[in-house]
């Protein structure tokens, strides 16, 4: 069984900045894809991007694009989340997952779920 922990969630205006932080207890096949995703209160959780960690390529929702970007430490398994230019909509629960290839812009199947760290964004 493989621990994940997000860390760095708090409060901040909108146009901030918050970076995100998760932790896998390991790394080998069964995290080879990791990502993010996020669940605002009452709608279903989205994903928001997620890493080839074997080639590198990063994929993004589309409501986000641009303005968040996900990054790994040469230590594979800590993965980041730098979120720029928050808007309130952007307000959520943010978990970070990891799973198994295939791991492309259109399969991210998480094995694993980290619990969850709050973002609020206010306006």
């Amino acid at each position: 069984q493989v621990k994940i922990v997000e860390s760095g969630g708090g409060s901040v205006q909108a146009g901030g900045s918050l970076r995100l932080s998760c932790a896998a207890s390991r790394y080998d096949y069964t995290t080879y894809c990791m990502g993010w995703f996020r669940q605002a209160p009452g709608k279903e959780r989205e994903r928001v991007g997620h890493i080839n960690t074997g080639a590198g390529t990063t994929y993004y929702a589309d409501s986000v694009k641009g303005r968040f970007t996900i990054s790994q430490a040469n230590a594979k398994n800590t993965l980041y989340l730098q979120m720029n230019s928050l808007k309130p909509e952007d307000t959520a629960i943010y978990y970070c997952a990891a799973g198994p290839p295939p791991c492309t812009s259109s399969r991210f199947d998480p094995k694993y779920w980290g619990r969850g760290t709050q973002v609020t964004v206010s306006s």
